[in-house]
């Protein structure tokens, strides 16, 4: 149960945080990215808090630790290369954040705001999600191609 709430607590300050860094906020996002129009810098500093955060956690919580202070264990990625997969994901997360101004986590944040746009994004993630899985498991054809 404490698990539960510690996974609860941390995503409403996740929320919070992006709520009030105005990432919930589409347009914040697209001004970042417009840098021959209405360039808005601002979203530099949260991500340099981020970075800040992680640069200065990571290492002591994550990699010196046996296991979170909450039981279970850390889950880092095994595999190092960065292969066609890889890149092709952060290419279309990159378009697609470009296009509509949401990623995951604000996307689901700004939910709140009982937006139309909102709905339809993570309704089109969640699809995305539930086709990308269903592909991993071979359940569409393009998976046995090659097998």
């Amino acid at each position: 149960m404490i698990g539960y709430l510690s996974a609860f607590g941390s995503g409403l300050l996740f929320g919070a945080g992006l709520w009030l860094s105005g990432m919930a906020n589409p347009r914040k996002v697209l001004d970042f990215l417009d840098v021959s129009g209405q360039w808005d810098p601002s979203l530099l500093l949260v991500m340099g808090g981020a970075v800040a955060v992680t640069a200065a956690f990571f290492r002591p919580v994550v990699l010196k630790r046996p296991a979170p202070l909450l039981g279970g264990r850390f889950v880092v990625p095994e595999r190092k290369a960065i292969d066609l997969p890889l890149v092709l994901g952060a290419a279309i997360f990159g378009i697609g954040w470009g296009i509509g101004g949401y990623c995951p986590g604000p996307a689901l944040t700004a939910l709140s705001n009982l937006n139309v746009e909102a709905f339809a994004f993570v309704a089109a993630m969640i699809a995305g999600g539930l086709l990308h899985g269903s592909y991993e498991r071979g359940g569409l054809p393009a998976a046995h191609e090659n097998t």
